[in-house]
């Protein structure tokens, strides 16, 4: 009995096992040299695959512009993208050095095209307005991650068929959405917004690695031949260099997920708070900013005031689900009582700090009054006191040739500040020329400045 109980759980064991063999199971209908053929024949980046491509930066920039989700699908449908980017999944699969060489010049004149592209078409000032499909492509999270990747093994797997799924292919082409991003950084270029430059750049740069890393697993789960090489030796260097190459996008590609995948878990568990916040409190709350980077949470409230409490159970919720001193930035709505009891306590202390700076402004009024009084006052005994006959005798002892020296204060203003100069006049002998005159004036006057301690005064003639 026990034996028949036996024979008969094999039986549905391998019944159950041929029947998801013969679901699942890809190998059976690939075609590797077709297959190899197809993706290399739609590498080049040139001729009619530049211009195509060139064409739909265009009209993906448009739809972009005016926020046509039709015309963005379309541009993408028609676009050549895909192709360098499985020629750089395929050639590290298959260990083809010359390939992958090939692949990255054609990916590189493939971006700098659409980067060129759509840049002048965004160079139009009638074209820069930010709209909702632009905006969309500047925020990556992990659900891009997960659509490039399955979007990339999706259509690895189609090409890799005997009967190639036309429907399947164009549908990734739409899904994993390599065209809008590009646009998007070539719209960021235009307008010199760098935020929208990084973050559509970053989108893109992420569809490209995992579509290539989906690429690179199909072909050695398929067991893609190796590309084969003469020298035992070179087929050896080119695999290692191969091996690190995909070594080199597969690790990063698993840190940037997780990274993508922290930081949509951080924003939906902040969500789930604010939303429980905003049911169990009764509050209206808007304007809400998440900041993974800087793990800060920012609202506006309406209504009930958030307390400090409140603040403290949040950031205890937080810590509980895995993100220790995350920063609460709360802005309480005007209408609050205890906001309304603010405004009134500074508009009390803004009336008192008026009335004391009058009281200080007419202080000060009166001051300069008496200041300007004292200085008239200090000018007429500086008048008195001026020792005028002791200078022009010691003038007249520097030169013989003088008959006369007079002195008076000359008042000029530049009508920003009023100056008080002293003003000498020397009058000659009518034998000195107009030359000595001129040097002998210069150095009283210099001898004067030094004398009188003033370097405003003049000497004139």
């Amino acid at each position: 009995m026990e034996n028949s109980n036996q024979s008969s759980f094999t039986e549905i064991y391998k019944s159950i096992k041929l029947f998801l063999k013969d679901t699942f199971d890809i190998s059976q209908d690939t075609n590797h040299t077709a297959t190899i053929e197809d993706i290399k024949a739609g590498v080049d980046m040139k001729g009619q695959n530049a211009w195509v491509l060139i064409f739909s930066i265009l009209v993906a920039s448009t739809g972009l512009n005016t926020s046509s989700t039709a015309v963005v699908i379309g541009a993408m449908l028609i676009s050549p993208l895909m192709g360098p980017i499985l020629g750089m999944g395929l050639s590290l699969g298959i260990n083809d050095i010359d390939f992958l060489k090939k692949s990255l010049k054609n990916f590189g004149v493939m971006v700098i095209l659409s980067l060129l592209t759509s840049y002048l078409f965004f160079s139009i000032p009638m074209f820069q307005n930010e709209t909702p499909e632009l905006i969309a492509r500047t925020f990556p999270d992990v659900r891009d991650v997960i659509i490039a990747l399955a979007g990339g093994l999706a259509l690895i797997i189609a090409l890799s068929r005997r009967n190639k799924s036309l429907n399947t292919i164009a549908g990734v082409a739409i899904a994993t959405a390599l065209m809008p991003p590009l646009c998007t950084a070539g719209y960021g270029l235009a307008t010199l917004k760098w935020d929208f430059f990084r973050g559509a750049f970053f989108l893109f740069s992420i569809n490209t690695i995992f579509i290539a890393s989906a690429t690179f697993l199909v072909t050695r789960f398929l067991k893609f031949p190796y590309e084969a090489y003469a020298n035992s030796k070179r087929r050896k260097i080119i695999s290692q260099i191969i091996s690190a190459l995909a070594l080199i996008i597969l690790v990063p590609s698993v840190y940037l997920f997780y990274q993508l995948y922290k930081k949509s878990d951080f924003n939906q568990k902040a969500d789930g708070l604010i939303t429980k916040l905003r049911t169990e409190k009764g509050m209206l709350i808007l304007d809400v900013h998440k900041d993974f980077e800087k793990k800060q949470i920012s609202f506006a409230v309406v209504g009930k005031s958030v307390s400090q409490t409140d603040i403290v159970d949040f950031k205890s919720q937080m810590k509980d689900l895995g993100y220790d001193e995350c920063k609460f930035k709360v802005l309480q709505d005007a209408g609050n009582l205890e906001t309304i009891s603010k405004i009134n306590e500074i508009e009390n202390s803004f009336l008192s700090n008026q009335q004391l700076l009058l009281k200080k402004s007419q202080q000060l009024l009166d001051k300069d009054k008496e200041i300007f009084e004292l200085k008239n006052q200090l000018e007429n005994i500086d008048k008195k006191v001026f020792p005028f006959t002791e200078i022009a005798e010691e003038i007249k002892a520097l030169n013989d040739e003088i008959e006369m020296v007079s002195y008076s204060n000359k008042i000029s203003t530049n009508f920003i500040k009023t100056d008080t100069i002293p003003v000498f006049e020397i009058l000659w002998k009518k034998n000195v020329s107009s030359k000595t005159i001129t040097l002998e004036n210069e150095k009283i006057q210099n001898w004067l400045r030094i004398k009188l301690k003033n370097d405003n005064v003049r000497v004139s003639y």
